[in-house]
């Protein structure tokens, strides 16, 4: 059973939607107990930063989702869902994060390009990963975010992303994985990422 966490931030109903598409069963919670009891953990995300890490705290979530990621369960985390992993946002002024992995947030540099990043753009697969089994090389994803994640450790990006400039646009470290395209969103290969994940052990 897939725990898909409830914080009042995520697209939730098209997540869970999706995974169960692809044969899933997902429950929608905010309760440690089931937290605690599920096969894999599902943090989605959308909304500020600092909104996002004021509900995980008030909800009691923090401890669960750590204990999650200590236990070794598949952990994914989609859009606000990767950038809550990290250290430290700059999004609207400087916000600590869950320091599951160590960087920072920050905004897409002012430009030609317009900010939010936002419709569908490719990937560069930097590693083998079973979370991208069976898809192309440069699969395309569907985008809506105007910050993006800078680890300390280039290591753990799985695939990178030209918008102006090359970013993390999604990452797996151990048992954590996270993307900041939207899966749910991204039909055929969105899908297929999500069945991936659902069969990981």
């Amino acid at each position: 059973m897939i725990a898909v966490i409830d914080y009042d931030m995520g697209n939730l109903r098209s997540v869970t939607k999706a995974l169960e598409k692809v044969g899933a069963k997902a429950t929608v919670t905010r309760d440690p107990k089931i937290i605690r009891e599920a096969s894999h953990v599902v943090l989605p995300g959308v909304g500020a930063f600092k909104d996002c890490m004021r509900n995980l705290s008030d909800y009691g979530l923090v401890e669960p989702i750590l204990k999650a990621i200590e236990a070794g369960k598949p952990f994914l985390g989609i859009c606000l869902g990767l950038q809550l992993l990290f250290d430290e946002s700059a999004e609207f002024g400087r916000h600590k994060g869950l320091g599951v992995i160590k960087g920072k947030v920050v905004r897409f540099p002012e430009g030609e390009l317009k900010v939010p990043h936002m419709g569908w753009n490719n990937v560069s697969v930097k590693k083998d990963s079973a979370l991208l089994k069976n898809l192309p090389e440069e699969p395309f994803f569907y985008f809506v975010h105007s910050y993006y994640a800078v680890p300390v450790d280039k290591g753990v990006d799985l695939t990178t992303t030209g918008y102006g400039v090359e970013f993390t646009s999604s990452i797996e470290k151990d048992n954590v994985m996270a993307c900041q395209f939207h899966p749910e969103k991204s039909q055929r290969a969105g899908l297929k990422v999500l069945k991936n994940f659902s069969e990981l052990s």
